[in-house]
């Protein structure tokens, strides 16, 4: 009796549910009605999740648990056929022959066919024995370095990003020639991804410092050289191979020359200190030089050539230097002004006693923004590595209070992200770059990736931009702020009147801009809700960022890289070790989705269990 009536109440809140789903399928029939064929069923059951959401159910989720039935927790695909489903159970265990049918829903088999089919017309086709895409920001050099596409592609990835925010259309049309000149010798279907840059809400630039290099080995707690420093010394329009971290001396070509593998350079330094550097390699058109002295040199500075196998000595000289690059340096309790004008920022002015005559100052590249914020709300810079508060506002300029940085000080640079998480900001996803920008990439790319989503309007603007051109452009909505985020559904109902699209969760501005406690949550329901409208995802921001870059992956980021195949597509960024990243990658998620298939958990064979041992080895990756 006790069971029948437990069953009872089941049965009353299922019906509650269906009947507020069947309710808001028909509030928002308009927008129903305005998606693309491709989508008609996917945002009737984007509603009826909506719906089955705006309850409170884990209660019900652990009667249904209790009663070993189905606890409706991976629901997002086939909402309706899903409720129908328990509703017919619950009429047989209380003695009902009643089997619960409506035309037109989608089934289990359905909606995974379906997320499929949206995936490879967005995407392409899969990887050999891995269901989920990898995609690979392209560096500038590989519009010059064929070898860079061939093998990237050849590693495994899916997709090419060409972020619109660097570089010109004249070399994106090059990383393109060599895109589909990589598809066409590895037999590949390599996808180009466009970024259109969006607003950038940023620091400007800092008033020039002194034209000097500052070579700097990593010494140990004791003073110790434990690592020299790097130097790459090559004719001034030729820059080290791989972006690396050095320090790079400019000379003349026919100089160049004169320098071998072996020699060693001295000279004295800005400080009237006398110090070494030993030539290691040549590559290309430079040379890789290493100093375990920690020396300033400047424009002129006078360099003696002391070669192997020769006597004498070759007198060679620093060519002209870029500016060292400035910065504000920061406290908790600072202050300092962000203004609109473009004035070049400096740092704070103090008088002989240590009193500020003046506080430090930065421009910001959205003037507009100083309209739209007030005082009181909080403020990020530099991925949310300084944080402040906004003590004064106008049209002008910002005061703000540094309330956190490292505790030995941190540094802000020029062209830092800004974020204003509180801030009713009112600005365009397309700026006039954007649409410039769209002109080449209308003609020449698969995609193209959207930023800073905002609102259904935000989609229109870049569907009435589209239809000036002939071509049918995947479009991939990046959500990056709290209004991205919360008006997901309807950016998603507007941008459903094309096909194909998806969603990228740009992890480092949503989470500032969301809040550090509140992302994890924010980020699973992006995906749920993405997979209730059949719509594939991306995950990107820093994927293994510190194997791409350092050559050696953190824990954390292995962990996240494994959590990273419950979406459809992985983005990488670029970095020096861009190919152990994408390969390690590809590793990690083909072993993956042997124990999990979005958010189902799969449970793969065990070896040797009969015998109380377990073995983890058996996957062929």
């Amino acid at each position: 009796m006790k069971n029948q009536e437990k069953l009872l109440e089941i049965d009353i809140q299922i019906e509650k549910i269906i009947e507020k789903a069947k309710a808001m399928e028909n509030d928002f029939s308009d927008s129903i009605s305005k998606v693309h064929p491709n989508y008609s069923k996917s945002a009737t059951n984007l509603i009826h999740y909506l719906a089955f959401r705006n309850y409170e159910i884990n209660e019900l989720q652990d009667q249904l648990r209790f009663l070993g039935l189905p606890d409706l927790s991976n629901i997002e695909g086939h909402v309706m056929k899903s409720l129908l489903s328990i509703k017919t159970i619950i009429n047989h265990l209380r003695g009902n022959s009643i089997i619960e049918k409506q035309q037109g829903i989608i089934s289990i088999k359905q909606s995974e066919k379906l997320l499929r089919k949206n995936t490879k017309e967005l995407f392409g086709y899969k990887s050999k024995k891995r269901r989920t895409r990898i995609m690979v920001t392209i560096p500038s050099t590989a519009a010059e370095d064929y070898s860079i596409i061939n093998h990237l592609v050849n590693l495994g990835m899916n997709s090419a990003r060409i972020n619109c925010a660097h570089d010109e259309p004249e070399v994106w049309a090059k990383m393109i020639t060599n895109i589909d000149r990589a598809n066409n010798a590895l037999q590949k279907n390599c996808k180009v991804m466009m970024d259109l840059g969006g607003p950038k809400l940023r620091t400007g630039s800092m008033q020039a410092g002194p034209k000097l290099i500052h070579i700097k080995p990593q010494r140990d707690q004791i003073g110790k050289t434990i690592k020299p420093a790097k130097i790459w010394i090559a004719p001034p329009d030729v820059l080290p191979p791989d972006n690396s971290d050095c320090a790079i001396i400019p000379i003349s070509e026919l100089l160049l020359k004169k320098i071998k593998r072996g020699n060693t350079i001295s000279f004295t330094d800005s400080r009237d200190k006398k110090c070494k550097i030993l030539i290691e390699k040549k590559q290309g058109k430079g040379r890789w030089g290493t100093s375990n002295d920690s020396a300033y040199i400047t424009t002129g500075t006078e360099l003696i050539l002391n070669k192997e196998k020769e006597n004498g000595e070759n007198k060679i000289f620093v060519g002209e230097l870029l500016p060292l690059e400035q910065f504000l340096f920061l406290n908790i309790g600072d202050k300092i002004i962000l203004h609109s004008s473009q004035e070049l920022g400096e740092p704070t002015i103090l008088d002989e006693n240590g009193k500020v005559l003046k506080h430090a100052h930065i421009s910001c590249t959205l003037p507009e923004i100083f309209n739209q914020v007030k005082k009181g709300e909080p403020i990020f810079f530099d991925d949310g590595k300084i944080e402040g508060i906004i003590e004064e506002a106008n049209k002008e300029e910002l005061l703000i209070k540094i309330t956190y940085a490292k505790n030995t000080g941190s540094k802000l640079k020029p062209d830092k992200g800004i974020n204003l998480p509180n801030s009713n900001l009112n600005v365009s996803g397309l700026t006039k770059k954007d649409k410039e920008d769209l002109k080449f990439i209308a003609l020449n790319a698969d995609t193209v990736n959207f930023s800073f989503v905002n609102d259904e309007n935000d989609v229109q603007e870049l569907m009435d931009e589209l239809s000036k051109y002939e071509k049918q452009l995947g479009i991939i909505l990046k959500i990056e702020t709290k209004k991205g985020f919360s008006n997901l559904p309807t950016i998603l109902l507007k941008s459903m009147q094309t096909f194909p699209i998806g969603v990228m969760i740009a992890r480092g501005d949503l989470a500032i801009e969301t809040g550090w406690k509140n992302f994890a949550s924010i980020q699973e329901e992006i995906l749920r809700i993405c997979e209730s409208a059949h719509i594939p995802d991306v995950w990107a921001t820093q994927v293994l960022e510190n194997l791409a870059k350092k050559g050696v992956p953190t824990r954390s980021e292995i962990t996240d890289a494994a959590m990273a195949q419950r979406a459809e597509c992985v983005m990488l960024n670029k970095g020096a070790y861009i190919d152990k990243a994408v390969k390690m990658l590809d590793k990690i998620l083909r072993r993956m989705q042997h124990f999990q298939k979005k958010k189902d958990t799969m449970l793969p064979k065990l070896t040797d269990v009969d015998r109380l041992k377990i073995s983890h080895d058996t996957f062929n990756v």
